[in-house]
């Protein structure tokens, strides 16, 4: 990721004063990382960004503008460093008002000057300048309206340079409160100035005069010395002998400077050659210049040579000129062929690559450089990503990770392009983008997840830089940033829309290649045969759990969030979202199979221990356990943008519903097992018991005493919670959570759980009722019992009392586990005794009046005991078994009768008292 860069920071500005529209040169640090950077700069106070050109992190030039301070500083602003500061300040000296006689080191534009009756600027021709003030005083503007004076000096002029000028006009106007006394010095200065012009030409003559002087007594002298000689006669010999004399000179003169004239011919060519060596310096001297350059790295010093060298000696035609220029040329090709290959060298900067694309360009390397820099980063970013899974494959497989420079990102000086929106998301929720992660965590993450991790931070370290080349390719901006040069830009422009084909096939390619490789390493079967073997080789011996595809997840995530940032068109993109799509479908499928796995585990937690309600720990342990797994899984289940739903593919649907039906299926039985194992089988090494409690071992033993009757209770009570309460609380939190088809799933549970229910009670009904109902025929027959031969009765026989009691037993032990079920038990107990009564009576052939009394007080004690359980089964059971006895006839039989039932009930009052009303509901079944 990219760090925040420092605030720029101004330490030079040359000049350093001026006036406005000055063209400063400003350097400093951290200017800006280019022209779309730069979003502010003032010079006291003013701003000054309309003429601003950037030309490099640390220099700027721009032009001051008319600022209101006269000095402040130079304040520069950047989006990445945000408002600077300078060290240095910028003084604005305000423009002098030059008059058209007053000295100036510098040229003045002398058509425009300054008007001192309008106060402006106003160009006049040449030949009516004036100065500003003649008087040489101060003027004072008077009051008088110009209308006014017009009518006053008609056809007039104010203008001393004017033929119709008016001397009273210009007093009244200019000076019109000035004093007498000041009037006085104007006429001293005005004569002052006319003697001044009168001196002046005057004094170019004065100081001449010397040298007429002595030009006239020379031509006098010679004038008089030829009147005064006259004309001589010379005679014809003497003329002869007077030539022979000056031959005799000359061959005498030219034997003696032969010589000297040699040496001046020869010191004359050689100072020709001197010369011609002194003005072309710069051809001869640009080789060597060159190869200094190059080994200094000033490569824009060498293009600007050689531009210039081109442009005066490219068409020469003098031999000594090409030899020379023959020599650039040559070590020009060598620079053509270092800066190619330091443009294609990795890894290097963007800026780099920029510089070296320029430059090849200004030195006309032949091809497209840039587009052979795009195929090269292109190679290297896939090189890079297939290292990265090589490496971590052979750890994998035992063999020591050898470090490779490739993949030391940390370190890479490469700006990360992803900016304050990746940074941010990467903090949130602590990724594993930060470069401050402890190291112990690679050792306890799976080599899958590191590798991932390592995998898309590579990538979106260099991807951007990759991106933003080919946009810079795409406007021109590699050849020149301020778009001087438009024949370059515009032939980019035509390469870059005939390559774009060939650009997007390779960002599909890069984003294939990483798609491919996580699935590899995470989605192995999602690949064809031919793909697994160049993407996968990862040894697969447990599968991720759904805590390390959620962490995987939301790397892909904020990697494929990184990648949007950049612009980079969604179809491209698209192959990122189909990855993190099956990867929410995985980590969902694997959370499900695991919690079914968590909750087959929670048999060995069950430590029997009944609250008030008649329920264990297991159904809430169950609850929490779904809902954990839910929870866990709501970073998957969100959409981000751009993500669709997990649950929109058909398959996925009933994927998931057949899990979650399975995981409560998996409980089911758990809680089946738990109910239905021996005595001898109950596994008490697995509770959890604080060593210090002093019940430790009456709680294991109460645990361990307990029956398989009173376990299947137990697993009854649980059941009846678990319909009411905690499969419709585990509905909700799949209905919140988004899953499909809910109403299957509860509707799937709620049959098997009742299908369990029935199976427990019809055992323990079994187990419980079975001896009571067997004991009554034994009990009814005992001493050979008789009903049409038996006595008066006395009472209750012994056999329904003992039924009475182990009936009471039954419900002292369900009412210790759970009072919600007595109801349910005791009506199916009193309906099999009552059924087994019914029976009997009917195979008893006939009754004495004795016997059918004793009979009818036994049915009656049975029925009025049990009253408050008695349902229509039952009651339709003891109705038949009434029926089946003959009438009582007798008031007497009907007597004794009651009083023997009140005998009855008074006598086993307190066993009976469990038979009384209460605030049970009667349960129907």
């Amino acid at each position: 990721m990219s760090r925040a860069r420092q605030p720029p920071l101004v330490t030079g500005i040359s000049p350093n004063e001026g006036i406005s529209w000055t063209k400063v040169t400003i350097r400093g640090e951290n200017l800006g990382t280019g022209p779309t950077d730069l979003i502010g700069l003032t010079i006291c106070g003013h701003n000054c960004l309309l003429t601003a050109e950037w030309m490099s992190a640390s220099k700027i030039v721009c032009r001051v503008g008319q600022a209101k301070n006269d000095k402040g500083d130079i304040i520069v602003t950047t989006k990445s460093g945000g408002k600077g500061t300078s060290t240095v300040s910028f003084k604005l000296l305000k423009p002098e008002k030059i008059g058209i006689l007053d000295q100036s080191a510098v040229w003045v534009d002398e058509m425009n000057y300054y008007d001192m009756r309008t106060d402006r600027n106003k160009g006049i021709p040449p030949l009516s300048l004036r100065p500003a003030n003649p008087l040489g005083i101060e003027i004072d503007k008077g009051r008088f309206p110009q209308k006014d004076l017009e009518a006053l000096f008609p056809g007039m002029s104010a203008d001393f340079t004017s033929e119709n000028f008016s001397a009273a006009w210009y007093l009244i106007e200019n000076h019109s409160t000035t004093s007498f006394d000041q009037l006085k010095t104007a006429v001293v200065n005005l004569k002052k100035q006319a003697n001044k012009k009168n001196e002046g030409s005057l004094a170019y003559v004065k100081g001449g005069l010397s040298t007429f002087f002595e030009a006239q007594d020379a031509l006098s002298a010679i004038h008089q010395k030829l009147e005064a000689d006259g004309t001589e006669k010379v005679e014809g010999s003497m003329t002869q002998k007077l030539e022979n004399v000056l031959n005799r000179a000359s061959n005498t003169a030219d034997t003696l400077f032969q010589e000297v004239l040699g040496r001046k011919d020869k010191a004359d060519s050689t100072r020709n050659a001197l010369n011609v060596l002194q003005r072309f310096k710069f051809l001869f001297n640009l080789p060597l210049n060159i190869e200094r350059n190059i080994q200094k790295g000033d490569y824009d010093v060498v293009i600007n040579d050689y531009e210039k060298a081109k442009s005066l000696f490219g068409k020469t035609e003098v031999q000594v000129f090409k030899k020379y220029y023959a020599e650039v040329e040559t070590r020009i090709e060598a620079l053509r062929e270092l800066l190619l290959d330091k443009l294609l060298e990795t890894p290097s900067t963007l800026h780099d690559q920029k510089r070296y694309i320029r430059y090849l360009s200004d030195l006309h390397a032949p091809g497209d450089p840039a587009w052979q820099c795009i195929g090269a980063q292109h190679q290297w970013i896939l090189k890079l990503m297939h290292n990265c899974k090589e490496n971590y494959v052979k750890e994998q497989k035992g063999t020591s990770l050898i470090h490779s420079p490739m993949l030391d990102l940390d370190s890479d000086v490469r700006p990360s392009p992803i900016g304050h929106l990746s940074q941010t998301a990467s903090l949130k929720r602590g990724s594993s983008f930060q470069s401050g992660r402890d190291d112990a965590w690679r050792y306890k993450a799976p080599q899958q997840v590191v590798f991932v991790e390592k995998l898309t931070k590579l990538v979106v370290s260099q991807l951007p830089n990759f991106w933003k080349l080919w946009i810079s390719y795409v406007n021109g901006s590699l050849f020149s940033e301020t778009a001087e040069k438009s024949g370059q830009m515009e032939r980019s422009k035509k390469n870059a829309r005939q390559r774009q084909n060939d650009f997007k096939k390779m960002i599909q390619e890069v984003m294939h290649s990483l798609v491919k490789l996580i699935r590899g390493a995470l989605l192995p079967f999602s690949l064809r045969e031919g793909e697994s073997r160049q993407y996968g080789g990862w040894e697969m011996k447990t599968e991720l759990s759904g805590q390390w595809l959620t962490h995987v997840i939301q790397t892909v995530r904020l990697s494929s969030e990184s990648l949007t940032a950049l612009e980079i068109p969604n179809d491209m993109l698209q192959i990122i979202q189909d990855l993190i799509l099956d990867l929410r479908v995985r980590c969902i499928i694997v959370t499900l199979q695991h919690t079914a796995e968590d909750i087959k585990r929670l048999a060995e937690k069950e430590d029997w221990v009944v609250d008030n309600e008649g329920l264990t720990s297991l159904p809430s342990q169950f609850e929490q356990c779904i809902i954990h797994s839910l929870q866990s899984l709501k970073i998957v289940l969100d959409c981000k943008p751009g993500e669709a739903s997990v649950f929109q593919q058909q398959k996925t649907q009933e994927d998931v519903c057949q899990l979650s039906i399975g995981i409560v299926q998996v409980f089911i039985d758990c809680l089946e097992q738990l109910s239905t194992k021996p005595d001898g089988d109950i596994d008490t090494a697995h509770l959890s018991v604080d060593v210090s409690s002093p019940d430790l071992f009456g709680s294991i033993h109460e645990d361990s005493s307990l029956s398989s009757e009173q376990r299947v209770l137990i697993a009854l009570s649980n059941c009846r919670y678990l319909e009411r309460h905690t499969f419709l609380n585990i509905a909700e939190h799949f209905e919140k959570h988004g899953f499909q088809g809910v109403e299957k799933i509860t509707q799937v549970s709620m049959e098997s759980l009742k299908e369990l229910d029935q199976r427990l009670f019809e055992m323990y009904i079994e187990s419980k009722a079975d001896p009571i109902v067997g004991s009554l025929e034994p009990g009814i027959y005992a001493g050979y019992f008789d009903w049409k031969d038996c006595l008066v009765p006395a009472g209750v026989r012994n056999y329904l009392k003992e039924a009475l009691v182990n009936i009471i037993a039954v419900h002292a032990e369900v009412f210790t586990i759970s009072k919600d079920l007595v109801p349910r038990v005791m009506s199916r107990i009193v309906e099999a005794v009552s059924e087994e009564l019914s029976r009997l009576m009917q195979c008893v052939s006939s009754f004495s009046r004795n016997g059918a009394l004793q009979a009818r007080l036994e049915i009656c004690a049975l029925r009025d005991t049990v009253a408050i359980y008695l349902t229509a089964e039952s009651n339709s059971s003891f109705k038949q078994a009434l029926e089946a006895l003959p009438q009582l006839s007798s008031g007497t039989d009907k007597k004794l009768l009651e009083e023997l039932l009140n005998k009855f009930k008074s006598s086993m009052h307190l066993q009976l008292t469990c038979f009384q009303a209460s605030s049970s509901v009667m349960m129907k079944t």
